[in-house]
């Protein structure tokens, strides 16, 4: 497996752009801000909107509108990130910050990841137990089965992800469209709601889970990894037009986004605050209050809502958490494994407090999932500003100061809300006399401080410290090969992984075949969008790879040798099984991977599973 230093590339420009005119064009661009959408209307925003409504009514909305034009603002920065440096969110943070700054920074990904899972698993389990009766500990052990599904996309491509996400979203959308006809809600009192309000401390607890719910730091690392799968010029007038129709997808998709939880906020003031119900904190109280108040056909409709939210934005958290771990530590897991893990994370605290507290509490976890979510923002929103400012790295593709002053007010305005409300909350756990006073004063409140400091060095380095060079995917000084001419003509495949070892693994392929020889060198890219994009993949790593894989094939060249490189790519095992079968070599070269056991389990055993799929002998070169 590839250890190199290089970001992983991720899914760009791996699907065409045609050369037609028009929308045909433009349609060609939309997608991957559909995707993000989901994210924006999954079941931790239900719990948020719904405790909003049935306590303040209307008056939150003008938070959910906020939160929304937050939102476009950041994803249209995260999109821009990766169109023009073809590098993720979490990738750009890997090559600025030293990793004392990036382990911390990949630790709260994770947590924010985790939280967001934790939301779509207990919506999903919810929305199972209202429409079949389905009791909501099997529903959250049911839903970890649903990576199986993302695993079946993965394989089909991009194209049809994308198909399935838009189609949940319009399923989502139609169920709401009907709630508003049969709650009748009043406009005037609608449109009071778009004025903004001061907030008490139990509204602004939840306008800080609207907000978390709807701009998600996990997003924001999705987001500069999708756009990367449009194949467009990268010329600065093929940057621009991916930039513009980007853009045109993120507003486009956001605003279907808050049109939802616009519905729900609305939908839980007209059905429940109006009716005098101010507590309606829970789903399948909300479910069973609409099911008195208007019949079955809307808590039917509720509870379909409800599984299709959480069934498609988990698509976005498993992804976000290949695209994180991939990005910040430069690790890649089997993608089975990286999802089972992420789902596996987010099951247990549900299972925890089922068996501790029962269903009742899942509501409240809903909203603090969402609270955590906010919490994470500031450490994905300020460095994103920072790299799409960077005029270095951005050239003219960097942002304009007035983008970046409304930018910078975006962050401060998540920034200030959170710290009031960590404030207000360990100022209230303090002065509640019990058990808990000692485990806030020696853990919360050093922990508070250390994340502050954290984020005040990530908002002011930049200021004052240059920057730290580009790092690449392959080092520019590949190993230089020792070739030692033989006399044995063979056709040889030799698999190489860019590292020290390729000299012994071609000298000893050399050794086989000699001067006569044909070799052909083989590289397998590995990276996320490799795995689900196969041969269309033509991200930064993969370009590199075939690049460095060129050069070794020309070095054998100019030695005397005849040989030439062939890049697979995704699961190493099928790519080179499948090129060493099609070349009708006699022979496969290649490297043990120098692990056993449990590493087999998390990185594979690719030596091993190749010798079972290829027809000719395998040299292993330890």
């Amino acid at each position: 497996m590839n250890k190199d230093d290089r970001s992983l590339g991720e899914v760009h420009s791996s699907v065409a752009i045609p050369n037609a005119k028009g929308w045909r064009r433009i349609l060609a661009f939309l997608g991957p801000a559909y995707l993000v959408s989901v994210g924006y209307m999954d079941p931790g925003n239900w719990a948020t909107d719904i405790a909003g409504g049935s306590a303040f009514g209307y008056q939150l909305i003008w938070v959910l509108l906020m939160s929304n034009l937050m939102a476009v603002l950041l994803q249209s920065l995260s999109a821009r990130l990766g169109i023009v440096r073809g590098l993720d969110l979490a990738q750009a943070s890997r090559h600025t910050y030293p990793p004392v700054v990036n382990i911390p920074l990949y630790l709260m990904a994770e947590v924010a990841i985790a939280a967001c899972d934790l939301a779509e698993v207990i919506g999903m389990a919810i929305g199972l137990n209202l429409l079949f009766g389905l009791p909501v500990f099997w529903g959250v052990l049911i839903s970890g089965l649903d990576t199986l599904l993302i695993l079946f996309l993965m394989n089909k491509g991009m194209r049809l992800m994308e198909v399935f996400i838009v189609s949940i979203v319009t399923l989502i959308g139609l169920a709401f469209l009907i709630e508003m006809f049969i709650v009748e809600p009043v406009a005037a009192d609608v449109l009071k709601g778009l004025v903004p309000t001061a907030l008490s401390n139990e509204a602004l607890y939840i306008a800080i889970g609207i907000i978390g719910a709807t701009v998600m730091p996990h997003n924001l690392y999705l987001h500069s990894s999708l756009v990367q799968t449009r194949r467009f010029e990268r010329t600065p007038k093929g940057m621009r037009e991916a930039i513009r129709f980007n853009l045109f997808d993120t507003t486009i998709a956001l605003n279907i986004a808050f049109f939802v939880n616009a519905a729900i906020l609305i939908l839980a003031a007209a059905a429940f605050h109006s009716a005098g119900h101010f507590d309606v904190a829970e789903i399948d109280q909300a479910h069973e209050l609409l099911g008195e108040l208007f019949g079955s056909l809307a808590p039917a409709l509720f509870a379909i809502a409800l599984i299709g939210a959480g069934q498609s934005s988990t698509i976005t958290g498993t992804l976000a958490g290949q695209i994180v771990m991939e990005g910040y530590l430069d690790l890649r897991i089997r993608p089975w494994l990286r999802r089972l893990i992420t789902r596996l994370i987010a099951i247990i605290p549900a299972v925890v407090c089922i068996y501790l507290f029962g269903d009742d509490s899942l509501g409240q976890l809903l909203v603090f999932s969402q609270v955590v979510l906010s919490l994470q923002l500031g450490f994905a929103v300020i460095p994103l500003i920072h790299f799409t400012s960077d005029k270095m790295r951005m050239g003219e593709f960097a942002i304009k100061p007035w983008v970046r002053v409304l930018a910078w007010a975006t962050a401060a305005i998540i920034v200030v809300l959170n710290a009031q409300l960590v404030v207000q909350e360990i100022t209230g756990w303090l002065a509640t006399p019990g058990p808990h006073v000692p485990w806030v004063k020696y853990l919360v409140v050093p922990l508070g401080i250390l994340a502050a400091l954290l984020l005040l060095y990530i908002s002011a380095r930049p200021f004052f410290a240059m920057p730290r060079p580009v790092r690449h995917h392959i080092d520019a000084n590949v190993p230089e090969i020792n070739v030692q001419p033989q006399m044995m003509p063979k056709r040889v495949c030799i698999a190489v992984e860019f590292s020290k070892q390729d000299e012994k693994i071609i000298n000893a392929a050399i050794a086989q075949g000699g001067l006569d020889a044909q070799y052909i060198l083989v590289h397998v890219t590995e990276s996320a969008a490799a795995r689900y994009l196969g041969a269309l993949t033509g991200d930064r790593e993969a370009v590199d790879d075939e690049n460095n894989l060129a050069n070794y094939a020309a070095k054998l060249n100019i030695a005397g040798y005849k040989a030439h490189s062939v890049v697979g790519h995704g699961n190493p095992v099928v790519a080179i099984a499948t090129i060493v079968n099609h070349s009708e070599a006699d022979l496969l070269v290649m490297g043990s991977h120098g692990h056993r056991g449990l590493k087999d389990l998390l990185f594979g055993a690719t030596v091993d599973a190749v010798r079972h799929r290829v027809k000719v002998p395998v040299l292993v070169v330890k």
